[in-house]
């Protein structure tokens, strides 16, 4: 596959925004390929005692994306952060289905991919800081955009500043705020 670069990913999505249907054909392939690379960069540290595999989280993050309003894309950087919140609802959705399937709510998951990533303690973490970031929103919402796009989608300070139409010093300063914010909410 051809490696295509953020300004070419920005013409593509104005294209398909447009109605080009062959744009659609064109940006699969590279969307595909950097949502794996956000899964597997969030994942990775995982242990291999899981259920989740990092092309669960690219098939789910993937499926919302394209299954919602794509045509309202604008660039590379906002796609991404619109991914970052599919990856955040659904990893939140599968802590939850496991911590039930923990309590007797069903089955378990079995898997036979050596690349199974989401060990038990990360579903709680992914529920805590869903829960903080929760509480964020309400306080700050735009904090918690930042979270989201750093945490989740492991964009730059540059990407979430183009993302998010503010300046690379406000990223900065308002995700130290956020760290310490949850990190005091997690601490509690």
């Amino acid at each position: 596959m051809m490696k295509r670069s953020p300004a070419e990913i920005t013409m593509l999505l104005l294209d398909l925004k447009g109605g080009n249907e062959e744009a659609l054909n064109q940006l699969a392939p590279v969307i595909y390929q950097e949502l794996r690379r956000i899964a597997s960069g969030y994942l990775k540290n995982e242990s291999n005692a899981n259920t989740l595999q990092t092309n669960d989280l690219v098939h789910e993050a993937y499926l919302r994306l394209i299954d919602e309003a794509y045509f309202s894309w604008e660039n590379r950087v906002q796609f991404f952060a619109v991914a970052a919140r599919a990856m955040r609802q659904f990893l939140v959705h599968y802590a939850r289905r496991r911590k039930a399937a923990k309590r007797g709510g069903g089955k378990a998951n079995v898997t036979f991919d050596e690349g199974a990533v989401l060990a038990e303690q990360k579903s709680e973490e992914i529920l805590a800081i869903n829960e903080a970031m929760t509480q964020l929103e309400k306080i700050d919402p735009r904090m918690n955009r930042i979270v989201e796009l750093r945490y989740f989608t492991g964009l730059t300070i540059d990407e979430t500043s183009k993302a998010l139409k503010i300046s690379p010093a406000t990223v900065k300063r308002e995700w130290t705020a956020a760290k310490a914010w949850l990190a005091s909410e997690l601490a509690a």
